[in-house]
């Protein structure tokens, strides 16, 4: 089976998964309309999917093919069983996901791209995909060059990609989880409550929790928030209030609006 129709089965059943999870269990009731919300998130998600197969042609899965292949990268030099260098992989790739979130808030160019995914007036698993086109073609060209650099072969990438979208599908889902489930969790991985802070309008909670799979990084780089009162969490950034302000075509032009913290 393809590296992409297996990302294509498992973004539809987590999706539907945790769905069915929120809707039994949900951590808080929606603010705003959850089904205009939802159209407005996979529509932008059809659209990406759409634009990036026909302009990547799904370049991530091809790369690490190639360089499999012509044993390219930094990986390829050592002598380790392939288990290690896959879980060297994930764990690598990981880190430069966390350090590539954090320049995304820094950064004032790639804060106006990923303002769109924080202006969402709530969440739940449909914000995992609500992404501008350009943020996904900057991200992709910037895994390319890892790929290469790293030498990952194509089932740590696999491996990679699978793990970081159903880890983004949890922690953006509204879903009530147990405390001791999440206290556990918190040690090593990211849990709903982790990322809700992320999400918050204050500005100072915002800029902290940054990690996708793995916590560890926040915790050594001392960008880890843990005391937020979550109950009083509201969602989004400030300067967006508005839900007939955030729709598809909104969202589309965000970045190329004035730009706000």
């Amino acid at each position: 089976m393809e590296g992409s129709t297996i990302r294509l089965l498992l973004f539809s059943g987590g999706l539907v998964f945790f769905l069915a999870l929120e809707l039994l269990a949900p951590y808080r009731e929606s603010s705003v309309s959850k089904w205009k919300r939802w159209a407005n998130n996979l529509t932008l998600t059809l659209v990406n999917s759409f634009l990036l197969q026909l302009i990547f042609s799904s370049a991530i899965i091809a790369t690490a093919m190639y360089v499999q292949t012509h044993k390219m990268g930094i990986l390829s030099m050592l002598e380790a069983p392939s288990g290690i260098k896959i879980l060297v992989t994930v764990i690598f790739m990981d880190f430069m996901l966390y350090v590539w979130h954090l320049l995304n808030h820094i950064m004032p160019l790639l804060w106006r791209f990923h303002r769109v995914h924080h202006s969402d007036l709530n969440m739940d698993v449909s914000s995992t995909s609500r992404f501008h086109i350009g943020e996904l073609a900057i991200s992709t060209a910037i895994k390319i060059c890892i790929i290469f650099f790293l030498g990952a072969s194509y089932m740590g990438v696999l491996i990679f990609e699978s793990a970081v979208l159903l880890c983004t599908q949890f922690h953006h889902s509204s879903l009530k989880v147990p405390k001791w489930f999440e206290t556990l969790w918190w040690i090593l991985f990211v849990p709903p409550s982790m990322h809700r802070i992320h999400h918050s309008v204050i500005i100072k909670e915002r800029d902290t929790n940054y990690g996708a799979i793995l916590s560890i990084w926040d915790r050594i780089l001392g960008t880890l928030l843990i005391n937020a009162d979550q109950k009083k969490i509201r969602i989004g950034i400030g300067a967006y209030p508005k839900p007939d302000k955030l729709n598809f075509h909104h969202l589309l032009a965000m970045p190329f609006t004035k730009p706000v913290r």
